[in-house]
């Protein structure tokens, strides 16, 4: 695609990227984007909840962990790409452990993926992702 990524940064983002849940909690998803008002208002609370985190560091160490939970627009995207793409890759498991609860979440989420528009993300889904709907017999080792 002649891109170039740092992988290892970007593991490191995916690690961080929820550490203000430690002081809100996890949300539900339709919660959370219920409508642009409580979406902002969580958005300021997450900020909040990273500040008092990062501000909880020795300050030699703040700025290094800064730059993994508010990382650059591009990390961010990529980071969000395969945090959807793990979500998709659970309610999948789920299905076929026979646990139908997770179906609309799975045809939401497959339809989110499908609009990402990512070069990245189609490449990963015709080539990776239908090992995840296979069966520990079908797979061939």
């Amino acid at each position: 695609y002649g891109k170039s990524y740092n992988c290892d940064r970007i593991g490191m983002v995916a690690l961080y990227h929820e550490t203000s849940e430690v002081i809100t909690g996890d949300l539900p998803t339709p919660i959370k984007y219920f409508n642009p008002e409580i979406k902002n208002a969580f958005k300021d609370l997450e900020k909040g909840a990273e500040d008092k985190l990062l501000n909880t560091l020795p300050e030699s160490l703040r700025d290094v962990y800064q730059e993994l939970v508010r990382p650059s627009q591009e990390e961010y995207t990529i980071m969000k790409y395969a945090d959807k793409i793990s979500a998709y890759i659970k309610c999948v498991e789920e299905l076929k452990a026979g646990n139908k609860e997770f179906a609309k979440a799975e045809k939401t989420i497959k339809k989110e993926i499908e609009n990402f528009n990512s070069e990245e993300v189609n490449y990963f889904m015709k080539n990776f992702f239908p090992s995840f709907k296979k069966t520990l017999d079908e797979l061939e080792l």
